[in-house]
């Protein structure tokens, strides 16, 4: 007897995924899809690909996009028909914003069974606008040809424009699965197709010039930096917060007199999105920019002043320009060093001239000084500061859209670490789902080793995907070790940096603005099978934070202040 033309379709398409190189594929199960999952969950028997269930699509999304950010490679994401597909929106749109390629392979009905009251049933194709790369409203399955044809053709498409999402719905009729054999499978390594550089413009060492790095700048940002002996503005989650010219506390330094105001060329790289000196210093009279373009975001050009976009960007080797540019690099370098030390100076982390010193007096003070700093509260810098510091190159650090960012970006001092952060809408939603996607493929990079994957967000990032816990860095998965780091300030204060704080009737942005909430982190914690650590003082941070026993860990930290 014919095997089910679903399941036909649904182990060709997958097993053609395979041969170019797909590892991945995140699913959840539903009836209407049910030929995609089992035909995933014969490729997972057969060692082809990695298979991720999840309970919640929009979970799932961001799971995939997790993978495949830290892999560079696509990701396949498997639905049902119905609102399981409209979940995977927030997952797709940041995926779009950010250049991350994920195949979203949703299930749905034939055209005889649409816009009839079928169960189930709503519009599919096209749902998510222009958010895709491609899209194709695919009709019933029949044949394996053109199912291998239609996933090349959708690998293809999901490395346009430097990567981003395609959507492949697919149509099954009844009978929706049956037993089909796995043909012959040589697992491939996926190759993205090469940008094509249309314009590369060629730079000169000269003062006055500084390189921005933003999300997704890279390390290229550091290297050209430096071969252009220019300061380097770097983002946290720039991919480029290290080196010799790094210029860590660049906000205070852009609004200070003979730093921001001898700019006279900005380049950048990646996405910038945590300070506001940056697009202000850009849009500053007489400032020229050259923005080197990022494959899959959108140019960046604040205020619409930026005249010069540029695909790569090369330096003319310029002994001469590189010796003038000494004093101007030396500069902002030493300020940023200065400002840093100032600050861990007066937060209590720069104690050893006291510990050191000859007089038993001052040392006797130091001592009392640091029981007591260990006995007080944590307080959002030290949090920040204490995560980055106990982070190292084997680790991942995922950060959510929170002010402990933009915390850790004011303190951090350089490290070549990986630092992930989903910034392309920076929004709150999936998290910690993404945070799980990083950490399974880092920890199968790194056979399963050493490496920790911290997650540093706020208490509302956390609650808005809690349900992601379920499963995150689990045994199933074998995601490694997790610490989610919570830093709890009762919800909200994010608005309080902005104008309508000072504007807006207090009782008002109380009730419109702030969101209080009173959850029982403990019991959060043991519901999804996380150990739990509170970090109620100083004291407590470094060793809830350095513990390597358990392999998921929810940390509560309540802010001071």
């Amino acid at each position: 007897m014919r095997a089910a033309p679903a399941s036909e379709y649904a182990v060709a398409l997958l097993a053609e995924l395979v041969r170019a190189g797909v590892r991945d594929v995140v699913l959840c199960p539903g009836s209407r899809s049910q030929a995609l999952a089992l035909a995933a969950a014969q490729l997972e028997r057969a060692g082809l690909v990695q298979l991720h269930v999840r309970l919640d699509e929009r979970s799932a999304g961001f799971v995939a996009l997790g993978i495949a950010a830290e892999t560079h490679t696509p990701v396949a994401v498997v639905t049902t028909s119905g609102t399981a597909v409209a979940e995977l929106h927030p997952a797709v749109l940041e995926a779009s914003h950010s250049g991350i390629p994920l195949l979203l392979l949703t299930a749905d009905r034939p055209e005889e069974l649409r816009g009839v009251g079928a169960n189930q049933a709503t519009v599919q194709d096209g749902i998510f606008g222009t958010a895709v790369r491609r899209a194709w409203d695919v009709e019933p399955a029949s044949g394996a040809d053109g199912a291998a044809a239609l996933a090349r053709e959708a690998l293809a498409a999901a490395a346009l424009r430097g990567g981003g999402p395609v959507h492949l719905n697919l149509q099954f009729r009844d009978p929706l699965s049956g037993e089909v054999p796995l043909p012959a499978i040589e697992p491939g390594t996926w190759t993205a197709p090469g940008a094509i550089a249309a314009e590369t413009v060629e730079l000169r060492p000269g003062p006055g010039v500084v390189v921005v790095a933003g999300t997704g700048a890279g390390e290229r940002a550091e290297e050209v930096a430096r071969d252009l002996g220019a300061p380097l503005l770097a983002e946290v989650a720039s991919g480029a917060r290290f080196g010799p010219n790094l210029v860590a506390a660049y906000r205070e330094l852009i609004d200070a007199g003979n730093f921001g105001d001898r700019v006279e060329r900005v380049v950048v790289f990646g996405h910038p999105t945590l300070s506001r000196e940056v697009p202000a210093l850009i849009q500053r009279p007489g400032v020229e920019t050259l923005v080197v373009r990022t494959p899959g975001r959108e140019d960046y050009n604040p205020g619409g002043v930026v005249r010069r976009f540029a695909d790569a960007v090369t330096v003319v080797a310029d002994e001469a320009g590189l010796g003038a540019t000494r004093s101007w690099v030396g500069r902002w370098v030493s300020a940023s060093r200065r400002l840093l030390d100032e600050a861990a100076a007066s937060a209590g982390d720069d104690p050893m001239g006291a510990m050191l010193a000859d007089d038993a007096v001052t040392r006797a003070r130091w001592a009392r000084e640091q029981v007591a700093q260990l006995r007080e509260p944590v307080g959002r810098r030290l949090l920040a500061r204490a995560v980055w510091d106990a982070s190292w190159p084997h680790d991942r650090l995922v950060v959510g859209a929170s002010r402990l960012i933009r915390e850790l970006d004011r303190t951090a001092s350089g490290k070549r670490i990986r630092v992930h952060a989903n910034r392309g809408l920076a929004g709150i939603d999936g998290t910690i789902a993404t945070a799980s996607g990083i950490a399974l493929a880092a920890a199968r990079a790194d056979g399963g080793g050493r490496g920790t994957t911290r997650v540093l967000l706020g208490d509302l990032a956390l609650l808005h995907d809690a349900g992601s816990l379920l499963g995150a860095g689990g045994a199933e998965d074998d995601g490694g070790r997790m610490q989610v780091i919570v830093g709890d300030d009762g919800g909200g204060t994010m608005f309080d940096l902005l104008e309508v704080a000072g504007t807006a009737d207090p009782e008002l942005f109380a009730r419109v603005m702030r969101t209080p909430q009173s959850v029982d982190h403990a019991a959060l914690a043991a519901a999804y099978g996380w150990e739990f650590r509170r970090v109620e003082s100083r004291g407590d941070l470094v060793p809830a934070l350095t513990d390597a026993g358990a392999a998921r860990t929810l940390i509560h930290v309540p802010l001071a202040g």
